[in-house]
């Protein structure tokens, strides 16, 4: 249950405002945000079982996050990793909409993809799904996207992006007030769907950081990126009682 709240050109000094929380299993391994040495033009962390990235930036100006597509019926299968399409579109050339549509969903289990070439002329930042949803080159906006199509209204997701709205209108636009929102931890007071799982777990899960044993908030990202070209971005990690265990910055 991930959960990603942004702004595209909603505000006077930033093409981009995002904030993210990347939630997982513990046990999985990861490695921190950084430059990878192989591919020396991404920023990203990196998931180590699958080898992509859930978000990640370049240095021309490219740009893209993912999340799964919860779905209680899923058949297995032979598909590839969708943090590929992250790196990807990240090292590559190609606009945003004709990578998106050159992705065949067959290849992959449900997702959600951003991505964006935030420095050319022409900025566009476009969302694409393999679960029915129509690509689309976003308008200026405050979106928010979990584990279903864009803007599905959970309450995770509802609060978050009315929090984002009222920080954009008190022009309260920074690393601290971005991460104090990614940072609740209030479950939802409605009912919840608990099919496939235990009442805590699905309670758990409502929450916009989530904090269990064995699944939780592994990571909260903001980017800022500003009209002028700079970007500022932050990774705070967190184990899994919720404590923070580092933090990694990096402006360019």
């Amino acid at each position: 249950m991930c959960l990603i709240v942004f702004a595209w050109n909603e505000h006077p000094d930033y093409r981009l405002i995002l904030a993210a929380n990347r939630d997982e299993f513990h046990a999985r391994p990861t490695q921190d945000a950084h430059w990878w040495p192989d591919q020396p033009d991404i920023l990203a962390g990196r998931d180590l079982q699958a080898g992509g990235s859930w978000l990640a930036l370049g240095k021309t100006g490219r740009f893209a996050t993912i999340t799964n597509y919860r779905e209680i019926s899923f058949t297995k299968g032979n598909y590839r990793s969708r943090g590929e399409l992250v790196t990807r579109f990240v090292s590559g050339s190609e606009d945003p909409s004709t990578y998106s549509r050159g992705i065949d969903g067959a290849d992959y289990a449900g997702f959600n993809l951003l991505s964006a070439n935030l420095n050319h002329e022409s900025p566009a930042l476009t969302y694409v799904s393999n679960r029915e949803d129509p690509l689309t080159d976003l308008e200026p906006g405050v979106y928010g996207l979990s584990n279903a199509s864009l803007d599905t209204p959970w309450a995770k997701l509802t609060r978050s992006k009315q929090r984002l709205g009222d920080l954009i209108n008190e022009n309260n636009i920074n690393e601290t007030s971005l991460m104090r929102m990614l940072g609740n931890r209030e479950i939802a007071k409605e009912d919840v769907d608990t099919e496939h799982l235990s009442i805590a777990q699905a309670r758990a899960i409502t929450a916009p950081f989530i904090v269990t044993e064995k699944y939780g908030t592994r990571c909260s990202t903001t980017l800022l990126w500003h009209n002028s070209g700079k970007l500022e971005f932050t990774e705070r990690r967190f184990d899994a009682v919720g404590k923070k265990t580092g933090q990694s910055r990096f402006t360019f």
